[in-house]
């Protein structure tokens, strides 16, 4: 290339990492030797002789559900604002594959990674720790004093919810869905026991389901539709929203149940679609802009200083959002 423009090896490499610095003319020069030899920059290779990267990366725990779609939307939109570039990827559930990723990660020296499977391991945790690499939660408590976080109270927006399908006169309440393992589930399920444990003689049943899709709610939906009357639910707290929607084309499309007259569900995250249901979904919300948001400023503030700051937690309190498919007095 320099010998195309009939310039020095150096003053490409200028012309390249600081263009202000070269005349005119010469960039010109320079310029039509890129197009015409077709030159692409190999920009990770100068990132890992510069020691610097403006790659952000973000791991969620699936994208099939529309809540973390949009939290990456929020975060895409705040990295913009500040040079970054994000890399997204999925875990599915699968925390070997996670691994995986945040040892590449770790490789590549990414300018910072935001996780959002409430699954991580130590080993990788301490992995992104050892190589100073600015890490920040989203949707999951922070378990150590090391990395700053932002989450929903998982088990006050449950509480809420079991509680809201107590109030409507259901007894024998079914949660659906989700691997316990998974932080945030366990969080749910626990502050769904709670309600039930408030008020005797009110039962929770446990329906377990491998993923948390619409489809995997058809087929619990379906489960359920299998028995005896005597042993349906009368009320529905899904692990998301779209195992809620799943549930109740189940109901539709199998029974002559009515929702919520029969059984009464409530979702979780409130996607833009619950509220556009054929029975609109009542549900938990979680704030997808302030995580996307905080998230990434949280990255930036830690890359970006002189020196290490001190952890942050920022819990945000879940808001129950009433709906049709619950609403019975």
């Amino acid at each position: 290339m320099a010998l195309r423009a009939n310039v020095s090896i150096g003053t490409v490499s200028k012309y390249l990492n600081a263009p202000q610095r070269v005349a005119p003319d010469t960039k010109k020069r320079i310029s039509k030797a890129i197009k015409d030899l077709g030159y692409i920059r190999n920009e990770a290779a100068r990132q890992l002789r510069a020691g610097e990267s403006r790659t952000l990366a973000f791991v969620a725990l699936e994208l099939n559900n529309p809540f973390f779609g949009d939290v990456a939307d929020a975060m895409e939109r705040r990295a913009a604002q500040s040079g970054l570039f994000l890399f997204i990827v999925s875990s599915n559930g699968d925390a070997g594959r996670e691994g995986q990723y945040i040892e590449m990660f770790a490789q590549q020296r990414v300018y910072g990674v935001i996780l959002a499977s409430g699954m991580t391991r130590e080993r990788e945790l301490d992995l992104l720790f050892k190589r100073r690499i600015p890490t920040v939660l989203v949707d999951a408590y922070s378990q150590t004093d090391r990395f700053s976080s932002t989450s929903v109270d998982d088990f006050l927006g449950a509480e809420r919810a079991v509680s809201h399908l107590i109030a409507q006169g259901c007894r024998s309440i079914a949660f659906i869905g989700g691997e316990i393992q998974i932080h945030q589930i366990a969080e749910r399920l626990r502050g769904a026991r709670a309600a039930v444990d408030a008020h005797p003689g009110v039962r929770l049943e446990v329906i377990p389901t491998v993923e948390r899709s619409v489809q995997a709610g058809l087929v619990a939906g379906e489960q359920f539709l299998g028995r005896k009357r005597a042993d349906w639910p009368d009320g529905i707290f899904a692990a998301n929203d779209s195992l809620a929607i799943g549930i109740m084309q189940a109901i539709s499309s199998g029974s002559e149940l009515r929702i919520p007259e029969d059984i009464a569900v409530v979702g979780y995250d409130d996607i833009d679609f619950a509220s556009s249901a054929a029975v609109p979904l009542s549900t938990v919300r979680r704030p997808r802009e302030v995580f996307g948001r905080s998230a990434v400023d949280l990255v930036k503030d830690q890359a970006e200083s002189s020196e290490p700051l001190p952890v942050r937690s920022i819990v945000i309190q879940p808001e129950l959002i009433i709906r049709q498919s619950s609403q019975r007095v």
